[in-house]
């Protein structure tokens, strides 16, 4: 009976559709009361002899039903409407709060598990509010009506009533503790089992090509078994439940009728009480039986509460407490200043001491072996975390400083693992920039390398990709998104590994390319593959998560160090493959 606060919280959010909502419902209950009402006259009226009362009794009864019937529809019409609006705001919150969260929530929580609380736990908190609420609020006012009614008629069938009504209405607290424990079980293993199918769809090429489809298989079924094993569990207690609400209202009518029974025989009541008796007995319970249907269809809204309130509340990994704006009048500076950092759970740091300076408007690598630090050094800049320690600047200012908003619309970043959405070619560019022309599209596709292919497509740039850009190669996937952060027009753009699933040789090209048409921004480019940093402005090699050489490629080269060595591999690489 204790309703969730998540869901309280959530009602909240159509306060007005669901009060009408809930008083048509109980004007739903009124037409059952007064059709009783009617139907007892009539019946008496039939006893006694007196036929001419029948015609205008049922012509009532006729129009209390029409009545009915409009009400229920209005209710109905109502009600959903006020889930949709619970619905939608639920989901608009959640997917601005995962904003927030940014890509440091999906380390620890699994994209599939988010997804089944955003998709059908919001559905049954839809339910729940707009079905189970206005029904229960009518289960505690309605039968306290009738008894009065009743009290005034017949006073000793409460004597059969009022127990029956309050084991139906309080019997089945006693289970609500279980029955939540088995809901959020039910709940849990069903967050699994969609993460894992979600997992298991997305990875299935590399399940394939492991051979690890069976197992795969396996373990899903395993997954299956454990949900029913929970769903049975729950319909166990759920049908205690159920069982205890059907035998206080079968049993609560029966004493009643035979109580009237019994008053009439015995002279005390009118053929008319008698009947009324009989026929508000049954209408006492309906509301009680009412709220345990509405309870089975929004049981799913309150198993899913929990979750629901664990991601709404998630910390994200910084606050967004800046306010500065990132109109830079010029390209900004970029400064990192003895920063250290650490991953949470980590006992070793990742970054130690770096310092680095990307001068404004010119073009800066970052180079190093795998595990330097390149890429933490990109999620500082774009503050999905931040440093322990020193300092992260932007044309003089903090980082911290910024909005998170401003700072991200600021740096347009191309990373390794390009994400494309189901869309048009056209559809997915536009992501950057909305008003960009046809033309915007067309020069932007020729720098990044992708406008030919593009054009030789059936349908062009009107082509719809497959999800995450399935029906092309990871170099046009790479291409496209390169484009893509070319129309963002950010004065700060950085390529980490965006050129990875581009040949070599052609690798040099497009960074050259893009390279020219960034005049105008800082630029920083992220690589293992050094032909991609040949021609940067300054360079930067990290090794060990610290800084262990800056300059030029020729300065670097003749220093000796990490740099070096990771050209005289790649020379070594290239002419193992020419063998």
């Amino acid at each position: 009976m204790i309703v969730h606060p998540e869901l309280r919280r959530a009602a909240r959010r159509a306060r007005r559709p669901l009060l009408t909502a809930t008083l048509l419902q109980g004007a739903v209950t009124l037409t059952h009361l007064a059709q009783a009402a009617l139907l007892a006259l009539a019946l008496a009226a039939l006893a006694l002899g007196e036929a001419g009362q029948l015609p205008w009794l049922l012509s009532a009864v006729l129009a209390v039903v029409v009545a009915r019937a409009g009400l229920g529809t209005w209710q109905r019409r109502t009600a959903t409407r006020a889930g949709a609006e619970v619905r939608v705001a639920l989901r608009d919150e959640l997917l601005a709060h995962l904003g927030r969260l940014g890509p440091a929530h999906l380390t620890t929580a699994r994209a599939g598990a988010v997804r089944t609380t955003l998709v059908e736990g919001v559905e049954g908190v839809d339910a729940y509010v707009s079905r189970y609420l206005p029904q229960l609020l009518i289960a505690l006012s309605m039968p306290p009506l009738v008894l009065a009614v009743l009290a005034a008629v017949e006073p000793a069938v409460l004597l059969g009533l009022v127990p029956a009504l309050l084991l139906a209405v309080f019997g089945p607290r006693a289970w609500d503790h279980l029955l939540t424990a088995r809901g959020k079980e039910h709940w849990d293993t069903y967050e699994r089992l969609g993460a894992d199918y979600l997992e298991a769809l997305q990875g299935m090429p590399a399940l394939r090509a492991a051979g690890a489809v069976g197992r795969t298989r396996a373990r899903l079924e395993e997954r299956s078994t454990a949900l029913h094993r929970a769903t049975v569990a729950k319909l166990r207690v759920s049908l205690v439940d159920t069982g205890i609400t059907d035998l206080a209202i079968q049993g609560g009518t029966a004493a009643a009728a035979v109580l009237a029974c019994w008053s009439a025989v015995g002279g005390s009541t009118t053929a008319t009480d008698t009947y009324l008796v009989l026929l508000l007995a049954s209408e006492c319970f309906r509301p009680v039986r009412d709220l345990a249907r509405e309870w089975h269809a929004g049981y799913l809204g309150v198993s899913a509460a929990d979750g629901i309130a664990t991601l709404r509340t998630a910390e994200p990994a910084v606050h967004d407490t800046g306010t500065a704006s990132a109109d830079w009048p010029h390209p900004p500076e970029l400064r990192f200043e003895n920063v250290r950092f650490a991953y949470d759970g980590a006992q070793a740091s990742v970054l130690h001491g770096v310092s680095f300076t990307a001068p404004a408007g010119r073009t800066t690598a970052i180079v190093g072996p795998s595990g330097a630090g390149k890429s933490t050094l990109l999620a500082l800049l774009l503050r999905h975390h931040d440093p322990h320690e020193g300092r992260i600047t932007l044309d003089g200012r903090l980082t911290a400083e910024y909005s998170l908003d401003a700072l991200r619309q600021g740096v347009a970043v191309v990373s390794q693992d390009t994400y494309l959405f189901h869309a048009s070619i056209a559809d997915n560019l536009r992501m950057a920039r909305r008003e960009a022309t046809d033309a915007d599209l067309t020069a932007a596709a020729r720098i990044a390398g992708i406008h030919d292919e593009i054009a030789a497509l059936p349908h062009g740039y009107a082509t719809v990709l497959g999800e995450r850009g399935a029906t092309l190669s990871g170099g046009q996937r790479q291409r496209l998104a390169l484009a893509r952060a070319l129309l963002a027009d950010a004065p700060v753009l950085v390529l980490d590994e965006a050129t990875s699933s581009v040949d070599e040789r052609r690798e040099a090209d497009i960074v050259r390319e893009l390279l020219n048409a960034a005049g105008g921004r800082t630029v920083l480019v992220i690589a293992h593959r050094l032909a991609a940093v040949r021609n940067a402005d300054h360079i930067v090699v990290l090794d060990g998560g610290r800084v262990d050489g800056t300059g030029d490629h020729a300065r670097l080269v003749e220093a000796g160090g990490v740099y070096a060595r990771l050209i005289e591999a790649g020379r070594t690489h290239r002419g193992e493959n020419a063998a």
